[in-house]
This record gives structure tokens, sequence and C-alpha cells, in this order.
């Protein structure tokens, strides 16, 4: 690496290399913008796709239900599988992992493609195929996300991160607009679309070199190794409690299964305003996070962490109550902004906090807590919405995720006692 530029930024009052100075850094950084920009656009598609199919025959009610199927669809292979992805990180070169996970992606998303080349595809193999892709994504992201222990230093390790979720925010932000736009001019473009930078995603991560070894696993039978990574996680209370935060917060307070009915029936725009109500929290998120990658949180992270969850309910409280599109997107960005936060602290707790041989187990139970709380909570959403209305499960939800950082402050302690990530030590 001696021919990589030297960027150095200054923390806590030590210099270090910045993430960039790093080449395989590189790699993996624009890699994940590719793949965050294929699956944002891609939920979008997939979304309005089964809306539309939905909504003809089942009225705004029905199809709200459908809609939360989808997230049912998705995070069911991830609890089936989720014991499996994290055990293959662990045990097999991380960069095949995620490499064969891209495949997994990319064929679903060519499919899609091709499919919409012919009279439609109905709701259940919409429902297959979602189903497919979240299958790859399952054993794309522990891998993925235990990859930069890898790339860079420990000193390095909270920057990378920062930076890491600055492109998955890129994504998020041009990924439901790309999408959008493409999926009003034809949803075989928007899908050629995704499967494309998949693709560009799949090239970047061939080109990153052989990493250093892998710490190696216990001579555990293969069960035991699974359940190692679950007892890790249950016996650090820490690491419990920001994971478990996330969960039930995001789960009653999410609302993105719901922006279609509310960019078509609520606010009155159309695919492209559904494609902006999508990016707007990643708007906020990104913003936060290119603040957090120039000056890295350094005191009182756990408290802040709890402060983030509850104006997150507070701003999809909101969010429910607007009628107007730019009060609408702005509380979109707030809830994106302080989530942020809330995700940058809880990585890099989860990665400093666990032993490099566990660390693709305890990132499968992240990503499967992750998974409940986004597609889960989308199947909660379109219940609640079926019940009540998009509106009332908007602000109910928020509501609720007020009541979960409160009541997690009290029930973790450890959370509001977590100072600095430098005094946290795996066990």
């Amino acid at each position: 690496m001696a021919n990589d530029p030297v960027y150095r930024v200054e923390t806590q009052g030590t210099l270090v290399r910045h993430p960039f100075a790093y080449r395989d850094f590189r790699y993996y950084w624009t890699a994940r913008i590719c793949a965050m920009l294929a699956h944002s656009g891609l939920v979008v598609a997939l979304g309005w796709a089964v809306y539309d199919e939905a909504r003809l025959s089942m009225g705004v009610r029905g199809a709200a239900l459908r809609l939360g199927l989808i997230g049912l669809v998705q995070f069911l292979p991830m609890l089936m599988l989720s014991p499996f992805t994290g055990l293959a990180a662990d045990r097999f070169d991380r960069r095949n992992v995620v490499r064969l996970a891209l495949v997994g992606q990319l064929s679903c998303a060519a499919i899609l493609s091709l499919m919409a080349f012919g009279p439609g595809a109905g709701l259940y193999t919409l429902y297959a195929i979602a189903a497919c892709f979240a299958a790859s994504r399952a054993f794309y992201m522990p891998a993925m996300n235990a990859l930069p222990p890898a790339l860079v230093p420990r000193a390095t390790l909270p920057q990378a991160i920062a930076i890491s979720a600055v492109a998955g925010r890129i994504g998020g932000i041009l990924g439901p607009v790309l999408g959008g736009f493409a999926y009003a001019v034809g949803a075989k473009w928007a899908f050629g679309l995704c499967a494309t930078l998949l693709l560009a995603g799949l090239l970047l991560h061939l080109a990153i070199r052989p990493l250093q070894q892998q710490t190696p696993m216990t001579a555990a039978r293969p069960l035991q190794q699974m359940l190692e990574g679950l007892r890790y996680v249950m016996s650090n209370r820490l690491l419990l409690g920001a994971i478990s935060l996330d969960l039930f917060a995001v789960l009653l307070g999410g609302v993105t299964a719901l922006l279609p009915i509310f960019a078509r029936d609520v606010l009155h725009v159309g695919p492209d305003g559904l494609g902006q109500l999508r990016a707007a929290s990643s708007v906020g998120a990104l913003a936060t996070a290119v603040w957090l990658s120039w000056r890295p949180l350094s005191r009182e992270v756990g408290v802040k962490m709890l402060a983030c969850v509850a104006l997150f309910g507070a701003m999809t409280v909101g969010f429910g109550l607007s009628r107007s599109m730019p009060l609408s997107l702005a509380c979109l960005a707030l809830m994106g902004a302080v989530d942020m936060v809330s995700v940058y602290i809880r990585q890099s707790l989860l990665q400093i906090a666990t032993p490099d041989d566990k660390r693709g187990r305890v990132g499968a139970i992240s990503s499967l807590f992750v998974a409940g709380s986004n597609e889960l909570g989308e199947m909660e959403s379109g219940l609640v919405a079926s019940l009540i209305g998009p509106v009332g499960a908007v602000i109910t939800g928020g509501i609720a995720a007020i009541l979960v950082a409160g009541l997690w402050a009290g029930l973790f302690p450890e959370l509001r006692q977590a100072r600095r990530f430098d005094q946290v030590q795996p066990d």
C-alpha cells in the first residue's frame, strides 16, 4: 500500500490514516454504493408493481396489506438462513461470500427485468422473487459488514464505518429517485438498471485482493458454532441492548412500506414523488454520515443513541400528521439524520466489541434484527394500516418508538453508561 495516497484525520488527539488511504477499502466503498443503489431502486420498483397489481382489485386498504406482505416474504428467508449466513461469513473467505450473494441478487433483478417485457407478473411471482432476493442479501449483509476490520486498522474503524454509511446513504438517496423515474418510463428499465448496478458491484468486489487470514474458528461442531454467536450477544448486554433497541423502534415506527399509499392517496404525487419520499430520509442520513466521518462521536455515545431513537419517533408522528409534501420530506430527512447516528453507534459497538472469529455470526444476528425491524416492520405497518388507516398506523408507530427509547434506557443501563468507543473491548 506504499503507493496509496495518505490522508490523515485527527481523532481524539491522535493522527490516523483516513480509510480512503487503503486501496481495497476504496473498492469496497464504491461497490457498496452500487449495491445500495440497486437495492433501493429495486425496493421502489417492486413496491410500486405490487401496489399497482393489488390496488386494482382490492382497494387501498387491501393493497396496504399486500404491500406489507413484501416485508414478510423477505424476512422469512433471513430468519431461516440466519444461522448459516453468519457461519459462512466466519468459516469462508468473506470476499467470496459477498460475491456469490451479489450473483444471486443480480439473477433476481435480471429475471424481473425480463418478465417486465411480457404481460406482467402476478403477485405470487413478485413475492417469490422478493424472497429469493432477500435470501441472497441474508448472506451478503453479515459478510459485507464484517469486511472493514480486515481492510483498515482498528484505530480507523469507527471512521470507516461512518464512511461506509455514507456509501449506503448515497445509494439510499439516488436509488429510490432513479428507480422511481425509471419505473415511470417502464418497469423493465427500473429492474434492468438494478441488474446493471449489481453487476458493477460484483466486478468491484472481484478486484479486492486476498484478505489477512481470518481468526480461526473454534473446533466445535457446526451447530455449536452457530450458537456461539447467539450466546455471545445474549451475554453481552451492551450489544443486546443496542441491537434490540433498533429492532423494536423501527419495527413499530417505520413508515417505508406505506410510502406508496402516502405518495398516491395522501400527498397525491406519482412514482417520481414516491422516489423523492424514499430518498428523503437518506438525504438526512447522508448529511449526518458525512459529518460523522469528519467529526466522529467521542463522548456519551449510548445516551446519544437513546435520544436519537426518541427523536426518530417524534419525527414519525410529524410525518403522519403532515399533508404538505415539503413538510413530509423534511420529517423524513430528520428521521434519517437521527437514525444515522443510532446506526453509526450501533455498528461501531458491534465491530469493536466482537472478536474477529465471531464477527460473521454476530453480524448475522444483527442483520436478522435489522431485517426484523425493516421487513417485519413493513408487515406490521401494512396490517395496522388495513385496520385503522395509513395515517393512524404511522402516528401510533411513532409514539411507540418514543416509548421504546424510554423503556430501553431503564432495561439496559449499559447503554446509558457507554461513554467512548475506545473504552469498549471484546469480552
